[in-house]
């Protein structure tokens, strides 16, 4: 049995259906390198034969999400931490080391490489049970509204090829009415042959506001267009179709924002999180999901750059003070800074002064509300700082 080491480190390259992982000591050279499938046996075995090799391992990942996550877990419940080498990193790093080849045998390597020459890579914790509930609930809810913007594309495109005044007529996107009225008219003919009495009560029938407005609009519609277009009769299944899929995956939604909502709400700072301006329960579920342990960010400056709202410069020479957006960082949290200033703004208050302060200095509208968000960054780490609530006028400093 050879020597046991008194440090290593361990580079894994994960994937979906196995990981490749490689061990190399403190001079580079390699004590342990194989393939280990995404299975919970035989990744203790793996862990088992790792663990053996020295007194300290220093474990790296490239993958943080829902690929090595019974990775992560095993590697939590024997003690032991994960650092996150990015794959941008890893292909970089890659091409200081000799020959040009890629295999996930070399990826392993480089990230085991990478992880002994740096130590500034950021740990990975295993989430808690409130924060992996949410990451799963709001990665649902996004994949849901992506599906929504698809089907409501393609019934427009559908739709302005057999009936465009029709098309033309209403918003699907927000008018619950118009994909009700869809399902039971597609066509020209349908709508005249229904009239308007009749349509309003089918309409009303169907708990679907002003119907008799509704009915109105599409009768005008109607009236608009006489000639019979090829395909009319299939385009209008279709139509029907995507109308009850989205009438359908509308309450979806209702119901996932519902589940959501009381989820967020038993965080323990959920009040906090919520009180500022533009910061519903759906962005508050993002912000602790993209935000991680909260703890880990020293002060405000740490958040928002985080959040890639934090100029870095970009000098040489004699050219100074070049500040440039930075190109890595977290896209998810800054959405939730950038969502919530931009809905913030819609009222009268301390960020919509801020941002119109910002637009008269110059600058342009995406500009000031990067520097709303930048604020509001400094204003929410205050508050889960000092767990209060937000107040639009600050606290005043008691003397002692």
């Amino acid at each position: 049995m050879s020597e046991r080491r008194a440090h290593v480190w361990a580079g894994i390259d994960a994937g979906k259906g196995h990981h490749w992982a490689a061990v190399v000591d403190e001079t580079g050279a390699t004590l342990w390198s194989k393939k280990i499938e995404n299975d919970e046996s035989v990744i203790l075995n793996a862990l088992g034969e790792i663990l053996d090799l020295a007194e300290k391992v220093s474990w790296a990942v490239d993958i943080s999400d829902t690929s090595s996550a019974l990775l992560l877990a095993l590697l939590s419940a024997h003690g032991q931490q994960a650092v996150y080498v990015p794959g941008r990193t890893v292909n970089r790093m890659s091409g200081a080391y000799r020959g040009e080849a890629k295999t996930d045998a070399r990826d392993a390597y480089v990230i085991a490489e990478t992880a002994r020459h740096r130590r500034d890579f950021a740990a990975i914790d295993v989430p808690a049970q409130l924060t992996a509930d949410l990451a799963l609930l709001t990665a649902h809810r996004s994949d849901l509204v992506a599906d929504r913007v698809r089907m409501i594309n393609r019934l427009r495109d559908v739709l302005t090829g057999v009936f465009p005044a029709l098309e033309r007529a209403f918003d699907y996107s927000s008018h619950k009415g118009a994909l009700v009225l869809l399902t039971g008219c597609q066509t020209p003919a349908a709508i005249r042959r229904r009239g308007r009495a009749r349509l309003t009560a089918w309409l009303a029938n169907r708990s679907v506001r002003s119907a008799d407005s509704v009915a109105a609009i599409a009768l005008e519609a109607a009236q608009a267009q006489h000639t019979v277009l090829p395909g009319e009769d299939v385009a209008g299944q279709i139509v029907a179709g995507l109308a009850a899929q989205l009438l359908a995956l509308d309450d979806r939604l209702k119901r996932i924002d519902k589940q959501i909502r009381e989820t967020f709400r038993s965080h323990p700072q959920a009040e906090i999180i919520e009180s500022p301006p533009g910061m519903g329960p759906i962005l508050g579920a993002e912000f602790i999901v993209a935000a991680g342990d909260l703890t880990t960010y020293v002060d405000a400056g740490h958040l928002a750059s985080a959040a890639g709202l934090v100029p870095v410069p970009r000098d040489s020479g004699r050219r100074t003070g070049n500040l440039h957006r930075p190109k890595r960082y977290s896209r998810r949290l800054r959405r939730v800074f950038y969502m919530s200033a931009q809905t913030s703004i819609i009222r009268d208050g301390p960020n919509r002064n801020f941002y119109l302060k910002k637009r008269s200095e110059g600058c342009k509208h995406v500009q000031a509300v990067i520097a709303l968000a930048r604020r509001r960054a400094s204003v929410l780490w205050a508050l889960l700082r000092d767990d209060r609530l937000f107040t639009p006028v600050p606290p005043v400093a008691q003397e002692s």
